[in-house]
Order: structure tokens, then sequence, then C-alpha cells
């Protein structure tokens, strides 16, 4: 058989993170025929030793290709080869029929995506075929419109033991998707004629979604603590604190402490949107601000479209005590807006555990795709402006040095076909953003490390165009 890595040595040197040389070298050898489909690679532990690396190096390097098709884990037999083409499924049978998806396009940088290619195809497929085959009549069925009991109870451990809320499965409301958790929200806590307090930056639709139902929203400002306290009469406060958007970082204990007193003081109400905190890189998620909570005012929104899937449109609500009946009308009044059937799934999922070795999965790819574009941008476009790391989320700012304005960049991006955002977009009057407010919003973890490179090269040739 031939040798899966004949006289391949890590560049120690090198800029290229050493888990990537690895990659590249089995990429190359596949896509040249080198190494045919079938061919078996060595084990982690064994190229490890050889290589001089740290096994978790090489786990990283092979759950790449995993995720790029180029191999496949075989029960009993290690990792081997793919046909070029070939991805999850197993030779063989419907299921090797199925396409991969589309890798993203080209140019497409779009922050707080996931990447699909990465999504557990084939343990999914099993998991629905198996409630298919054992509860083909219960998983079809409409449910209870607080969600699937058993979904309810599997949310309720992971907000627990990935956030600290300690939260009980009927204070867990399922919802279809983020945006529907928050409508439900607003429409419970704020008046027609109410006031929203949204940070400033924060995600534009949010905005839009709030003022389209008739709320008024004011502008929370931010400072270096996170967002600031609001002085004048405000209903309710829409807050990331675990991993502003799109700023990143987080909001300080002391800030936190400041908006539960405002909260108790106020009767007002905060709606704590933890869109990707799972997705901190160093150390241990930080853990919710509902989970601080004495006073039941903090109501907790999450969603598993960038944790899991961006398809499924699933979201939920952990509700404090004297909110569950409430939101509940609300719900029972617009009747069951998510899916049935993904709910029995995602449960299955998450109550065996495969949700969890997905997600692990994806937390070292995306911190090193985090990593790699962070120290690009520090190494490769220092002279236009600066990137703050906050170990953490899906985004990566470029802060741009003036003359460039943001908006320009983007307008000349895009006219490349590179689509990013504009980070004074995120405020309600860009032309009036503070100057720190001006740079390029990157997603962080749509790209492999090779693509990342070509993105990053559109970049430089629409910034070099405005200057």
């Amino acid at each position: 058989m031939t040798d899966p890595a004949p006289g391949f040595v890590p560049d120690r040197t090198s800029d290229t993170p050493m888990f990537e040389q690895i990659c590249q070298s089995f990429r190359t050898r596949i896509r040249s025929g080198e190494l045919a489909s079938g061919a078996r690679l060595p084990a982690t532990r064994a190229l490890a030793g050889d290589m001089g690396v740290a096994r978790a190096t090489v786990v990283t390097a092979y759950d790449q290709l995993v995720a790029e098709g180029y191999i496949r884990g075989q029960r009993g037999s290690g990792y081997v080869v793919c046909a070029l083409g070939e991805v999850e499924f197993s030779p063989g049978g419907a299921a090797a029929q199925t396409p991969r998806p589309a890798p993203p396009q080209p140019f497409a940088q779009e922050a707080g995506e996931p990447d699909m290619r990465l999504f557990p195809h084939r343990a999914w497929a099993k998991c629905v075929a198996r409630l298919c085959r054992t509860q083909p009549v219960a998983l079809l069925m409409g449910g209870d419109p607080a969600g699937h009991p058993a979904l309810r109870q599997a949310i309720a451990a992971h907000v627990r033991d990935w956030r600290g809320l300690p939260a009980r499965p009927d204070q867990v409301l399922v919802t279809a998707g983020a945006t529907e958790a928050l409508d439900i929200c607003l429409r419970t806590l704020v008046d027609s004629s109410g006031v929203v307090g949204l940070e400033n930056p924060c995600y534009p639709p949010m905005r839009q979604f709030a003022e389209a139902q008739g709320r008024r929203s004011r502008d929370l400002g931010m400072d270096a603590q996170g967002a600031e306290v609001p002085q004048e009469p405000t209903d309710a406060v829409v807050l990331t604190p675990s991993h502003q958007f799109p700023l990143g970082g987080a909001m300080s204990a002391g800030r936190r402490q400041e908006f539960l007193r405002w909260a108790a003081r106020t009767q007002g109400w905060i709606i704590e949107d933890d869109y990707d905190s799972e997705f901190r890189y160093a150390g241990h998620p930080i853990p919710a601000m509902a989970g601080a909570d004495g006073q039941g005012r903090t109501v907790y929104l999450g969603s598993f479209s960038t944790v899991f899937s961006n398809s499924l449109r699933m979201g939920y609500i952990v509700a404090p005590d004297a909110l569950i009946a409430p939101l509940l009308a609300v719900m029972h009044s617009r009747g069951m807006r998510a899916s049935a059937m993904p709910q029995a799934a995602l449960a299955e999922f998450m109550l065996r555990g495969d949700f969890y070795r997905h997600l692990r999965r994806v937390r070292r790819i995306y911190a090193e795709r985090h990593r790699a574009l962070i120290d690009r941008l520090r190494a490769d476009f220092a002279d236009v402006g600066h990137v703050v790391d906050h170990h953490a989320g899906m985004q990566v700012v470029l802060h741009l040095t003036a003359p460039l304005r943001d908006v320009e960049v983007i307008r000349a991006a895009r006219a490349e076909g590179l689509r990013a955002e504009a980070l004074s977009t995120y405020c309600r009057t860009p032309e009036q953003a503070q100057p720190s407010y001006n740079g390029v919003v990157l997603g962080a973890s749509l790209h492999d490390l090779d693509e990342q490179v070509e993105v990053l090269r559109w970049l430089r040739r629409a910034i070099s165009s405005t200057e």
C-alpha cells in the first residue's frame, strides 16, 4: 500500500498553521491521484508521533478533510480516502447519491453564517430514519405550540450545562427561529406604543422588525463595557451581552449588574439574544446574563441557526416563571409555527449526544479559521486598519483607518463580487456613525483556509481601488 505521508516534514517556520500544512499535503496527493480512493490514512496518534505534533493537530486536520469531502471515517478502519466528489455518506445505497452541499459563493463573507458543508448529514439522516421507523405517527403529527416535550427537555439541559442557566423544560418555548422568538417577546412585553432599547450598532433587521410592529426604538450607545443603560423611560431592552453583534466583545460583569438593577427598579424587561455564545475559543462560554437574574426580569433567546443549521429555522425562549403563561398565550393565538418533525429529530439528536459531537467538531474548525483570519488581517492589512481579537464568534471586524470609508470599500468589493458589510451600516444613521465604527465586517466561519486567502485577495483589491 502507498505510504500515506511519505517525506512530508512540517515547516515550523511557516506562518501557515500546522494542521493546514497537513491538510494541504493530503489534498495535493488526493487530487493528483497519488492517494487513490479507499487508501487508508495513518491513525491520528501514529501520524502525530511521526510528525512530532500534538494529536489534536492531526485530529483537526482530519476533521477539516472530512468536511471538505477528501476523506471519510470508516468504522473499524480509521480514515480512508474518498473518491473525488464523495462526502459523508458511505459508498453504496441511496444515501451515497445525496449531493454534497455546494461550497459557499467564492466571495461571500456573510457574518454569522455557518459552513453547511460541515453539517453532520450522515448522523442526522440516521436519526431521522430511526424515528421514521420507530415513531412514524408521532413524528409527523403536530404537537403542543410550546414545543416537543423531549426537545424542551434537551434545550433545558443544554442551557444549564453550556450557559449556566438553570432552566426547567416547562420554561422552554420552541419557536420557528430567533426572529419569531423576538416577535413573541415584543408582543408580550411591550405595548404597541411602547419603547424598545436596542444596541447601536446592532443587527439592522432587529431595529426594522421592532419598528414595523409600531414600537419605538431607542438607541443604546456602546462603550468599553458594552451597551449603556437607558436613562429615559424604556419598556424593554434587547442585548447581546455574551458576544455583541457586530462589534464582538462581551459585556462587563459590572454593566450586567447595572442592567439587572435597572430592570428591577423600572420594572423593565431584558431580552437576552444569545446568538452564537457556544463559539468562544478561549476558555468556557460566558454564563448567560439570565442566570444571574434573581428578579425574573430577563428573557433568554437562543437559536440553532448558527450552531447547527441555518435551514431548520429553530429557536427557543427560556422564560422566567411570571412570563410563561403570557408568552404561551401569544403563541397559542398565533398557532404552531415551528415544524413538528425536525423538533422530534433534533431532540433525539441532542439526547443521544450527536449534537455535542458536532458542536465540538465545528468549534475546533471555526477556532482555526477565526485565528487564521485574524492573523492574516494583522499581517496583510496593518497598513489600512486593525483587528481586535475577542476570541469568540463567527465574525471579525477590520477597523479601517481614515481616510478610507467602509461604505466605499464595500461598494467596490461588491462590484468585484465580494459580499461583505460596512460596519457603519449597522448604526441607525451610517453617515453619522462614530469614527470607530468605520470597518468591514467579515464572516470568520464560512470559508476554509484556502478560500479565506482568496477572499482577502479580493478585499485587498477593493481597498486599493478606493485609496
